[in-house]
């Protein structure tokens, strides 16, 4: 990874045709925007999937959100109100900060973890409108409590609770999506033992907020992802169908999306769908994601609903191809192509 600039500092200052070069898109409006589909993102309620009087209908619902757009809006998650507040508010009162008690905590060369800009692998590639700040949060002995920022004072606290009530929700996720492919549940059952949480910090752009993006078109490399906006400003889009459809924040949802590694699993019936965020004129967008990946040391082999079925996708080592991922600039699903049979 390649160091760069703060964006949070460089937008604050008066910004020069030059400076904002690296971060001007050409291809930005190459697929048309739909925002009129924004309330089509499918709603998934896990109290409903966790009702024996509701779940059959829900498993339906969870199989067609997989199926048709690789994202749904999690309600009834369970994950407590009190946490939610304080993970938000702790994100927040980071990136307040001044730059250089955050720079404290700054990605260290090698390392995804702390505060900084991840995927720039070369001094001509465009840049991303954000800042980010990453943290390996489960398993607990995989933590590096020297990148866990001792302020605001309540930080630790909040993002371990937030950390371990998400993985019960991924938990309970995967479990269900097993259901969905009439899988055993024990398929999935080691598919979420890693967690990465990475805050993303998106300022406004009052210059040419239509030319920037906060995050270029990718999808994710992992298993599952469960997304939680942190300030309801609305910036992300999802590939549906050849064009970008906005998502609306929900303050009552989490954001849920098929990673490659699941698309592999399932032989590409669930597909990993690109996404990009792109950045508002007035307001500052703060989002947090979770990444829940299997063990490094293991495989993800597609599993075949019938013995006919031909198999698109070869066995792949989740560290081989976790490397794969990371040593590349975002570039659309392009690292899933190497797991693809030709």
């Amino acid at each position: 990874m390649l160091p760069v600039r703060n964006v949070q500092a460089l937008a604050a200052d008066e910004l020069t045709a030059d400076t904002i070069e690296r971060y001007i898109h050409p291809d930005i409006d190459a697929h048309t925007v739909l925002a009129e589909h924004s309330d089509d993102v499918p709603v998934i309620d896990l109290g409903k999937l966790s009702s024996p009087g509701s779940v059959e209908a829900e498993v339906e619902k969870l199989r067609f959100a997989c199926e048709e757009w690789g994202f749904f809006q999690l309600v009834n998650h369970g994950v407590p109100d009190e946490v939610i507040t304080g993970v938000r508010r702790d994100a927040e009162k980071f990136f307040q900060l001044p730059l250089d008690v955050k720079n404290a905590y700054a990605q260290r060369p090698g390392d995804l973890q702390g505060y900084g800009q991840a995927f720039v692998q070369s001094n001509d590639q465009k840049l991303d409108w954000a800042d980010m700040f990453g943290l390996y949060t489960q398993p607990i002995q995989a933590r590096d409590m020297s990148y866990w920022p001792s302020q605001p004072h309540t930080f630790r606290n909040s993002f371990e609770e937030y950390s371990s009530e998400l993985m019960k929700v991924a938990d309970s996720v995967a479990t269900f999506i097993a259901r969905t492919l009439d899988a055993d549940p024990e398929l999935v059952a080691d598919k979420n033992v890693v967690q990465i949480l990475r805050m993303g910090y998106y300022p406004k752009c009052a210059s040419m907020p239509e030319k920037v993006l906060g995050f270029s078109p990718h999808s994710d490399g992992y298993f599952l992802t469960i997304l939680l906006e942190v300030n309801s400003v609305q910036g992300l889009q999802i590939r549906w169908h050849g064009a970008w459809i906005p998502v609306k924040p929900r303050r009552d949802a989490l954001l849920v999306n098929v990673g490659d590694l699941l698309e592999i699993m399932t032989n590409g019936k669930y597909k990993s769908i690109e996404h990009r965020v792109t950045v508002d004129a007035h307001k500052e967008r703060l989002s947090i994601s979770a990444f829940h990946v299997p063990n490094l040391d293991g495989v993800v082999s597609p599993v075949l609903g019938v013995t006919e079925e031909k198999v698109l996708y070869k066995t792949t080592k989740v560290e081989e191809y976790s490397r794969l991922y990371m040593s590349n600039k975002l570039d659309g699903k392009r690292a899933l192509d190497h797991a693809k049979l030709s």
